[in-house]
């Protein structure tokens, strides 16, 4: 047996559907195309703000390095003083200094008897270094370097700490603060700080108008979405009481709802979640390709090839998994259909002993859930550890291929910094991208069927040709050849012809399927007849609007209705400038005043068609919203149906009050509620078989009498 459930839907014609509701959104569609332009340019800073970010850290990594410029300069000018001529020039002059000691002359004879037979530079730099520092200092004059005078003194023990430093830069960082001050403040480590205001101030102007079109988007998304929720809503509404009755009748309520809540609230919601998204990630994945490209294609290789190795596992994990969504929703739809047709049967359930039947049936519906659910569950959440992972090998593989790059000088490490936001922007979008389309698929759908419902053929519109007056309406009603039927081919009122006279109580009986209730209808004009005339005082129902005639009659239906609000206010509902005296005398006539009184706040107690108040009470407070009403015409259709016989009683009574002075249509399966009607008409399959008094009908010993019997037999 299918059971309820509904099962994600996709879109028929998702194209059709989309371009539809595009051009549905004209009243909006600047403010939308300011929203996508504010997202994609807000995906635009998001790309360019890890180029900038680029330069900082550049700017920052080299002012925390020595100025090596300026070492340079020094090695070449002290060097300059080693020259040969410059040497035998001051070497006769040292000769004869006595403020030099006789050893390091010696030392120094010995030293440059060495440098004079190798060959070797680096030796013979070593060599020079053990010169005796009272000989060095005389060998070199004093240089200047910026406007900043350097001795030969400090030239000798600047020469002496660079000798002991090797290539490792971070080790010999640490001899640098052992140097001579004039030497130091030349090459210290020197940040670019107005370089680096001037860009942080950008860097965060970026981050700033980032955030602000971000807000600014979302916002206006928000407004466009819940607008034109709003104006679907309100659509539907109005197409709703143009629609015909028959619509109602071949589509369930349930179905309808959905058309009005979650199908206007999936609109609405994923318009304003999907396509900001898709757009700002669109821009996002396509500009941060570009942007790796331009700072360097050899790390947006790697980045883009370590990236693809992990999307391969995701989309073939998706591929897998998507049989187990489908089939969970499938089997979650089963399963609730299950539990609720059980547990609204469940007493019929108990007394038939069905319980381990139900039961077992249950748990095999439970377990194909569980599996499925867990599936699709366990797909679905290892998803997340493998972007982890996809961003995490992009990270690795651009540190290594970075790192390699950076030592030979092809980028720097503001480059590296950049990347690794890069692959975050690149990777990221990817899966938004998946679930924007995934919301973009059921926005369709759910238009699809919105639109559906709003393109039902709409009742046939009317021209005002005649007017009837409520307060001048005689009560005279003839049906002259009615014949009507819901579908062509089938015709249920065959040749329908009676008249009511005014202030007659007439009682329409039959067996169900009859036509009872559908001659109703048709003088209600809730349907159109398709031959024949329906005459009221004399004018013809085709002159007359449908809100004309609905302000003539009074309608008593077997399933009552009440609205959330007062009692007060059910009972005037529709009708304006009623006090409540005209209330109160309404529900005296019925007899409900008394029930009334014993509620808290008496009229204006808060009820609906869900509180626990008897069936016999609703039905009588509906009775005296006719009494206010007022009409000339009055309907009872199975009133009384639902109630048991004290109940019955009251409201017969009350009913009885309700038909004085107007021509009532009385349907009824209880013949006994009908024995004091005025005419009594008998149909069956359409056509009336037998019409007069309760005591003419019953010494016909005819179908009614036959009926009328048939009540009380056992």
């Amino acid at each position: 047996m299918p059971r309820p459930g509904r099962i994600n839907e996709k879109s028929k014609d998702f194209k059709g559907s989309m371009k539809r509701l595009f051009n549905s959104l004209s009243n909006w569609r600047y403010i939308l195309i300011i929203a996508l332009f504010l997202a994609a340019t807000g995906s635009v800073l998001s790309i360019i703000a890890p180029n900038r970010l680029s330069s900082l850290t550049d700017v920052i990594t080299d002012g925390i390095k020595p100025n090596t410029k300026n070492i340079e300069v020094i090695s070449k000018k002290i060097g300059s003083n080693f020259t040969e001529s410059k040497m035998s020039k001051k070497i006769p002059t040292i000769m004869i200094d006595k403020t030099i000691k006789y050893e390091d002359i010696q030392k120094f004879m010995d030293i440059s008897q060495k440098m004079s037979t190798t060959k070797d530079k680096k030796e013979q730099q070593k060599l020079l270094l053990e010169i005796p520092d009272s000989i060095l200092i005389k060998l070199i004059d004093d240089i200047e370097v910026e406007n900043t005078k350097i001795s030969s003194k400090d030239q000798v023990k600047f020469l002496k700490i660079m000798s002991k430093m090797d290539n490792n830069e971070t080790k010999s960082l640490k001899y640098f603060d052992k140097l001579p001050k004039s030497i130091y403040n030349l090459i210290k480590p020197t940040i670019d700080m107005k370089k680096v205001y001037k860009m942080s101030i950008i860097l965060g102007i970026i981050y700033l108008l980032g955030v602000l079109f971000n807000y600014l988007q979302g916002f206006l998304m928000a407004t466009v979405s819940n607008n034109f929720a709003k104006k679907l809503r309100t659509d539907i509404t109005n197409k709703i009481n143009k629609l015909p009755l028959k619509y109602f009748d071949k589509h369930e309520t349930g179905d309808i709802l959905s058309r009005v809540t979650n199908d206007v609230d999936s609109i609405g919601m994923n318009m304003n979640q999907s396509l900001g998204t898709l757009v700002s990630n669109l821009t996002l994945f396509l500009g941060s390709i570009i942007m790796m490209f331009v700072t360097d294609w050899h790390l947006a290789i790697t980045a883009i090839l370590s990236s693809l190795l992990g999307f391969v596992f995701m989309f073939l994990i998706l591929s897998k998994s998507q049989k187990y969504f489908n089939r969970r929703q499938k089997e979650l739809g089963e399963l609730n259909g299950y539990i609720e047709e059980i547990y609204s049967a469940h007493n019929v359930v108990k007394a038939y002993n069905g319980d381990k039947i139900a039961l077992k049936e249950f748990n095999e519906l439970n377990d194909k859930l569980y599996y499925s659910s867990q599936k699709s569950q366990f797909l679905s959440g290892i998803m997340q550890p493998i972007m982890g992972f996809v961003g995490n090998f992009g990270y690795v593989a651009v540190c290594v291929v970075g790192a390699l790059l950076t030592m030979n000088d092809v980028i720097t490490f503001g480059a590296i910094v950049a990347f690794m936001i890069y692959i975050r922007l690149f990777t990221n979008p990817l899966s938004q991208i998946a679930q924007s389309m995934t919301g973009l698929q059921s926005t369709a759908a759910a238009a699809e069927r919105v639109f559906e419902f709003l393109d039902e053929k709409e009742l046939s519109k009317e021209k005002r040709i005649k007017h009837l007056d409520k307060s001048k309406v005689k009560g005279k009603i003839e049906f002259k050849n009615v014949k009507f039927g819901y579908t062509p081919g089938r015709m249920i009122i065959k040749n329908f012809s009676a008249k009511a006279e005014p202030g007659q109580k007439i009682a329409i009986v039959g067996p169900t399927g009859a036509g009872k209730t559908t001659m109703v209808n048709l003088l209600m004009k809730f349907y159109e007849i398709n031959a024949g005339d329906i005459i009221i005082d004399g004018i013809n129902t085709k002159d007359l609007t449908r809100e004309d005639i609905h302000d003539l009659f009074i309608m008593v239906l077997q399933d009552t209705w009440l609205f959330d609000g007062t009692v007060g206010e059910n009972i005037k509902y529709n009708k304006k400038d009623v006090s409540d005296r005209e209330v109160w005398e309404a529900c005296r006539t019925v007899g409900i005043d008394h029930f009334i009184k014993t509620l808290p706040g008496g009229l204006d107690s808060k009820v609906s068609d869900n509180d626990a108040i008897s069936q016999g009470q609703k039905q009588l407070i509906t009775i005296a919203r006719g009494m206010i009403k007022d009409a000339p015409f009055l309907i009872l259709d199975e009133a009384t149906s639902n109630v048991d016989t004290r109940t019955e009683e009251l409201v017969q009574k009350a009913m009885d009050k309700l038909t004085e002075g107007r021509t009532s249509f009385i349907i009824a399966h209880r013949l006994s509620t009908i024995k004091n009607a005025d005419l009594i008409l008998v149909m069956n399959e359409g056509n009336i078989i037998e019409q007069g008094t309760h005591d003419e009908l019953i010494k016909k010993k005819g179908f009614y009498a036959d009926l009328y019997n048939s009540q009380f037999e056992l």
